[in-house]
């Protein structure tokens, strides 16, 4: 099993991490100007549907994936989406676009009164079905990276695409375990779109 990458080692100068495999994507824009990235939001992705380890969701973010090569992707085809970041079950980490640059995960969505999240979030995509559950070493990887983005920004919400389009979209789902992000992240309940009762948080990231 991959040991989860020590994202520390970020480089200040590209918004790449050295810590991650890197596979870039043409996916992305510039961020408006001015724009204040405090928020992280995670996703789920599994290619086809709850079929895990494959080359397809790098394939999909790259604008590779072979449409034909599978009928759930004929439901897909000549979308062009990317996330930050991709974690794979085992903990690996894999980077699709700099940090400093606006990635095509969101699409339209809503929260904490601002619109178009795209423009000042990180999306974070885990390799999972909605509603199905993730890997310890998923969540220690995923803990590390919110951690050194925290540094570098002033991040004060992690919420679930879920929750920024919920007419739209389910995921990560039930199946994610707040709680457990909260508890290894050690970060204020205000943080996070739901507070898990009993749980002892330090204020939020600076």
């Amino acid at each position: 099993m991959t040991t989860p990458p020590d994202t520390s080692r970020i480089d200040g100068r590209t918004g790449w991490f050295e810590g991650a495999r890197h596979c870039p994507s043409v996916n992305h824009g510039p961020r408006p100007h001015g724009a204040h990235i405090d928020l992280i939001v995670i996703h789920s992705i599994s290619l086809p549907p709850g079929e895990y380890g494959g080359p397809e969701v790098e394939q999909l973010f790259t604008n590779a994936l072979d449409w034909t090569a599978h009928p759930y992707f004929e439901q897909i085809r000549g979308m062009e989406v990317s996330a930050h970041f991709f974690i794979r079950r085992d903990g690996e980490l894999v980077q699709f676009v700099d940090v400093d640059a606006r990635a095509w995960h969101a699409g339209a969505s809503q929260w904490n009164g601002r619109e178009n999240r795209n423009d000042d979030s990180i999306g974070i995509e885990l390799e999972g079905l909605e509603g199905d559950t993730f890997e310890p070493a998923q969540y220690q990887t995923l803990a590390k990276l919110c951690t050194e983005l925290a540094r570098r920004y002033p991040v004060s919400q992690v919420a679930g695409h879920e929750h920024i389009a919920p007419q739209r979209k389910q995921d990560p789902g039930p199946g994610f375990e707040w709680t457990r992000l909260r508890r290894e992240l050690g970060w204020a309940h205000a943080c996070f779109p739901e507070c898990a009762p009993g749980d002892e948080r330090t204020t939020p990231p600076a």
